[in-house]
């Protein structure tokens, strides 16, 4: 071959090369618009803290291309729910039941016991019916991002546990909570600790960390899809979420309990109800309150958001159909002057899935962990 037909050859590869690339452009951009890939949007205080995160985390300037299947969020949710969590295999290490000071029981899940005791733990706080089974899928990811020790700590009722007192909430007790974090403390004295709430557990995070204040062993929290106000949340969820959620309350903690719940009043009002607003407007005895109003305001996070001084991450979905984005339009000019605070929403995502890839690995798994090791190096 000729050093003429050589070059042209050359130009002729380049070429086709150019045109397949342009075509991979074209079509990704086409995929892009289909499925509403876009780059996160943030809300932050320019000039906090957490403006050095943009450098750190490339996550937050690339696009989140959900799964192109699932970019629909009734397909998403539904396939997290429904599918992905049955296909996850995780034995914990050990289930730890812990005594309250009132007899209740609660339980941590522990994930990376071996670990060595100067390894960090991330505290999980889980969903609204949440179990050692439904949150593997969470615990493997952060344990493999991160290689960090994982307590997932069960709340009242959850995972078949005991019920020996009639008290039990959907978004848990700060009381417990701390019996919980002393006794991790005590069990692995010299591990950072770092937490991370889920849904519904967001709400018991963010209420500790504001009653907490500065006095929080947390060095860095997470919350992923929040409701934010839970006197209001609940309000937006999408009508079939609500109605299939109210019911998973009453398998998971009226129906097994019915001997300790035989001399609660309000208990005929509660199994009366038929959306997730109902149910938290009349169980407020079954959470040891004597009214709604008491309730709300000694487990409802927004009457101490702004007392938080950890660093916090945030992420929402702007088509979650059960913590609906409405729920943070309230809160954003307040959490843009926060400088520990950054919320990220994505237009996709659903309701905890954020699946991405072929394969449907978890977006936000990712985020959480490298934003969790990115506030261990400070």
């Amino acid at each position: 071959m000729t050093g003429k037909h050589f070059n042209l050859l050359n130009e002729g590869l380049e070429t086709m090369w150019s045109v397949l690339k342009r075509i991979n452009q074209l079509t990704q951009t086409w995929l892009d618009q289909v499925t509403g890939a876009e780059v996160p949007t943030l809300y932050y205080d320019p000039n906090g803290q957490v403006k050095q995160l943009l450098d750190e985390l490339p996550q937050l300037k690339q696009k989140y291309r959900p799964t192109p299947w699932l970019s629909n969020k009734h397909a998403h949710l539904l396939y997290f729910d429904l599918i992905k969590k049955q296909t996850i295999h995780l034995k914990y290490d050990a289930i730890e039941q812990l005594h309250m000071p009132d007899g209740g029981v609660t339980a941590i899940a522990w994930h990376g016991l071996h670990l060595p005791d100067t390894t960090p733990t991330i505290v999980l706080m889980h969903t609204i019916t949440g179990s050692p089974e439904s949150m593997r899928e969470l615990v493997r990811d952060l344990h493999a991002y991160t290689g960090w020790r994982i307590a997932l700590c069960l709340r009242r009722g959850h995972a078949n546990l005991p019920m020996p007192v009639p008290k039990m909430s959907i978004f848990g007790s700060t009381d417990d909570l701390r019996e919980q974090i002393t006794h991790i403390q005590n069990k692995f004295p010299n591990s950072t600790l770092y937490a991370v709430g889920s849904s519904a557990g967001t709400g018991l995070l963010v209420r500790y960390l504001g009653e907490e204040g500065q006095k929080t062993p947390f060095k860095a929290a997470f919350a992923l899809c929040p409701g934010y106000d839970t006197e209001l949340g609940f309000k937006n969820v999408h009508p079939f979420y609500t109605k299939v959620m109210t019911k998973k309350l009453f398998k998971a903690f009226i129906y097994p309990y019915a001997e300790t719940w035989k001399y609660t009043v309000s208990l005929e009002r509660v199994l009366a109800t038929k959306s997730l607003q109902e149910f938290q407007s009349h169980y407020f005895e079954l959470a040891g309150y004597n009214s709604f109003e008491a309730y709300n305001q000694a487990t409802n996070p927004i009457f101490v958001f702004e007392n938080i001084k950890i660093p916090l991450m945030i992420l929402n979905a702007e088509d979650d159909p059960v913590c609906d984005i409405r729920n943070f339009e309230p809160y954003k000019e307040m959490i843009q002057k926060m400088p520990n605070m950054m919320v990220v929403t994505t237009k996709k995502g659903s309701h905890c899935g954020f699946y991405e890839g072929l394969n449907t690995q978890s977006w936000s798994a990712r985020l959480i962990s490298d934003y969790l090791m990115t506030q261990h190096q400070v």
